[in-house]
């Protein structure tokens, strides 16, 4: 069991350091935090716009916008490095005191994630209305804690 193990850190630790060290300069990664996060936000607008009746539902568009905000909510986290906290940035500082509970928010949020893409997969506006729900009140949650308004 521990060979095993062994490769599984290896395999993060080789993951994580190319994707933090992508970034030359901290506004680089506040950048691109913001630019996941708006893309994320605006697939899973969409998604939501429907599922509250805001705009016509269409069950491809909600299927492919699902999909893209799950794939995108993987990508902002590696950007909240050391030094990131300053700058056109609305990231409280908490972020960097209580790591591992925004760790735990952002793997909710990506659970969530999953199961919205899933949902749409399915062209059910109910289970999709659901999955919006739970998606957006992890997102709340985040945002409550950890995002200056």
């Amino acid at each position: 069991m521990k060979p095993i193990l062994s490769l599984v850190l290896i395999a993060a630790v080789a993951a994580y350091g190319p994707a933090h060290a992508q970034f030359a300069k901290a506004e680089d990664a506040v950048k691109y935090r913001k630019s996941a996060l708006f893309v994320m936000q605006q697939n899973f607008g969409r998604v939501a716009g429907m599922a509250g009746g805001k705009i016509p539902f269409d069950a491809k568009v909600a299927a492919d916008s699902a999909a893209v905000a799950e794939y995108v909510s993987r990508l902002p986290w590696t950007a909240f490095g050391e030094g990131t906290d300053k700058g056109d940035t609305r990231a409280k500082p908490e972020i960097w005191k209580e790591r591992a509970k925004f760790d735990e928010y952002a793997e909710k949020m990506q659970a969530e994630m999953v199961k919205l893409s899933a949902a749409a997969k399915t062209g059910n506006l109910d289970s999709i209305k659901a999955a919006v729900n739970a998606t957006g009140g992890s997102c709340k949650t985040c945002h409550d804690a950890f995002r200056k308004e």
